[in-house]
This record gives C-alpha cells, structure tokens and sequence, in this order.
C-alpha cells in the first residue's frame, strides 16, 4: 500500500478563531481563508488532518460534550465551504493534572495513530500551526514544519530553528500544493 503525505493542522488560531478553550458551538468560526485552503487542499487529493491539544477537558473548563459538539459545528462550517477533514485526533491532557502522556503536541501518539488509519507517510508530511509546538513534530518524523505568523517572538524562534513562518492557511496550500506537483518534495 502506498503511503501518501498530509497536512496536519493545529485547531485552534489555525482554522478556527480562538476565544480561549472553546467550548459554544455557537461561538464557533472560521479564520479567514481557512475553508479556502483547506478545500483547496482536498481538490488537490492531499489528506487535511487536525491534532489538537485540548487541555481544557483536564481542566475541567469543557466538558467531552463541548469539545464534540464544537468539532460537530467546525466539520459543518468547513462543508459549507466545500472543504472537509480527513480525521481529527486530540489530547485531553494537561500533564501537570493528568501526568505526562505521548498524546500531548508535539508528542508522537496522535501523529502515528493518523498515520496508522489513514496510511500518511510522516516523513513527507507538512505539519502546521500557530505555535512552534504545532510544527515541532518536522523534528521527529522529517517532513516540512510551517509556523503562521502571529507578530510574536516566537515566530522569529521559529525561523532561527529552521521552520518556515508564513501569514496564511491559503500561503501553506499554495506551498504544499506546489510541493506536490514538483518532484523536490520527498
């Protein structure tokens, strides 16, 4: 069986607006650009994955209810604009309450579980998000890590450990889309 590459996204301030542990379907939107890409992504036959870390359920700040009708809310807003996910997997932790665990971002389990049910190759996948926690997992496995910009000085940690920082979810479909349709990526 042949393994295929895949974006893995981070969730939140990546395709969703971030309030701070997001638990209101009704609360629930899009960052501009974030259906677009995505759906671009999938006319482009590459799998979309989300890995979250949700430590709002440890925390007791949402309950399992909250996370699932806010993820029930995400797929429909993203099927209204013609995009979808091929799989969402999340961390309930929070390692100071929970103790540690390998499914916590940029820990390996959520990856390689993706990896396992969707038949992705890890080392020739992007993985994307606000935080360079989001991207840290291009250490582990190969592959590319891609920062957005927030205007922090994390971005520029970002660069100075060699992950690329762009401003968009539309520049990382552009980029990967790309990627695909060139033979330099692995």
């Amino acid at each position: 069986m042949t393994l295929t590459p895949a974006v893995f996204l981070d969730r939140d301030n990546t395709v969703l607006h971030d309030p701070g542990f997001l638990r209101n379907p009704d609360l629930v939107a899009m960052l501009p650009g974030a259906g677009t890409a995505i759906a671009r992504l999938n006319a482009a036959g590459i799998p979309v994955v989300i890995i979250t870390n949700q430590s709002g359920l440890a925390r007791g700040t949402l309950s399992q209810a909250d996370y699932d009708g806010v993820t029930k809310r995400m797929h429909a807003l993203l099927d209204a604009a013609g995009a979808h996910l091929d799989g969402v997997y999340y961390c309930p932790h929070l390692p100071e309450i929970t103790g540690p665990c390998t499914c916590r971002k940029p820990g390996p389990k959520l990856y390689e579980q993706a990896a396992a049910d969707l038949n992705i190759d890890l080392g020739r996948s992007w993985y994307v998000g606000d935080r360079l926690t989001d991207a840290l997992a291009a250490t582990t496995f190969g592959g590319m890590g891609i920062v957005l910009e927030s205007g922090t000085c994390a971005d520029q940690d970002a660069r100075e450990r060699g992950y690329h920082v762009v401003k968009t979810l539309e520049e990382v479909a552009t980029e990967v889309i790309a990627s695909c349709t060139s033979t330099s990526h692995r």
